[in-house]
């Protein structure tokens, strides 16, 4: 294991740009590999001057309206801003803190809206969850799985750092949210718990991820949940699958057991960056959660 963390460390510094940031597989930089970058480096001593710059990049990428876009092209703040409050949170100011703050809190499923809720049930549609709210990919559309856990550690994060009126309401409904969003198989998929008429199945990454962010909470749902995760993780083949799967068994204090680290192959920077975080979690130092 020590030589994969040693691998995945050396990867991750080779592969930052000049401009302090991180692309996916080589290229520009944009703000989900930079953040999740960030937060694998830990607090290094000798890695101060890479988070640094790193750190600079991503928080000259905030938009006047206090969220992030995707990459410096996209004129457009996104779920990425959940993402780049984790990693830079504690280095911000309080002025720009509490724009990235509002522009979260302003966010949620288009399916919440009154008037969609209203139509829905007019039309025999409606949701039996539709009231609570989750986050979307993009402003004014459906909430999803990711960026509503992403944003929920975000704002958990920000909590710790700061008062903020309608934030408590807020995570307790994009708690329901998730919970009402789990598979019958006990996990996460990216939302739909059912397609076509047939029960949808839940995937690695979803799950471990939503797992995550309800680090500290109770459900009587979660020994489901954490029995699909501890079901899911000695097949999965996907290094990204694994990682999600570690730091979600972990933040419930699980071991997360039976994985087969060596076959699995990293596609770049987003890989390396979750497998560091894992690790850390299993030491003891869960960045996301910390």
């Amino acid at each position: 294991m020590e030589s994969l963390r040693s691998r995945a460390l050396s990867s991750l510094l080779a592969a930052q740009n000049p401009d302090g940031g991180w692309g996916y597989r080589g290229g520009g930089s944009w703000t989900e590999p930079t953040a999740l970058a960030l937060l694998a480096l830990g607090a290094d001593p000798s890695l101060a001057a890479l988070r640094d710059s790193g750190t600079r990049y991503l928080a000259a990428l905030q938009r006047p309206d206090g969220g992030w876009p995707p990459r410096p092209s996209v004129a457009q703040s996104t779920w990425v801003t959940a993402v780049a409050v984790l990693a830079v949170c504690d280095r911000l100011g309080a002025e720009p803190l509490a724009g990235a703050v509002q522009w979260l809190l302003r966010q949620s499923g288009e399916e919440s809206n009154f008037f969609r809720r209203l139509r829905m049930r007019l039309l025999g549609l409606a949701d039996n969850h539709s009231d609570e709210e989750g986050w979307p990919w993009f402003p004014e559309t459906a909430a999803w799985t990711v960026p509503t856990a992403l944003t929920i550690l975000a704002l958990e994060r920000i909590r710790r750092r700061m008062a903020t009126s309608g934030l408590e309401a807020r995570l307790r409904s994009g708690r329901r949210f998730l919970w009402s969003r789990t598979c019958r198989d006990g996990g996460w998929n990216h939302g739909s718990t059912r397609a076509l008429g047939y029960d949808a199945g839940s995937y690695p990454e979803t799950t471990g991820l939503a797992l995550l962010a309800m680090g500290g909470q109770q459900s009587p749902k979660l020994p489901m949940a954490l029995a699909a995760a501890e079901r899911q993780l000695p097949p999965c083949r996907s290094s990204s699958g694994v990682s999600w799967l570690r730091l979600g068994l972990l933040a419930h204090a699980r071991p997360a057991s039976g994985m087969r680290a060596n076959d699995l192959a990293w596609r770049g920077v987003m890989d390396a960056a979750l497998w560091l975080l894992a690790d850390q979690a299993a030491a003891g130092n869960n960045a996301f959660l910390g």
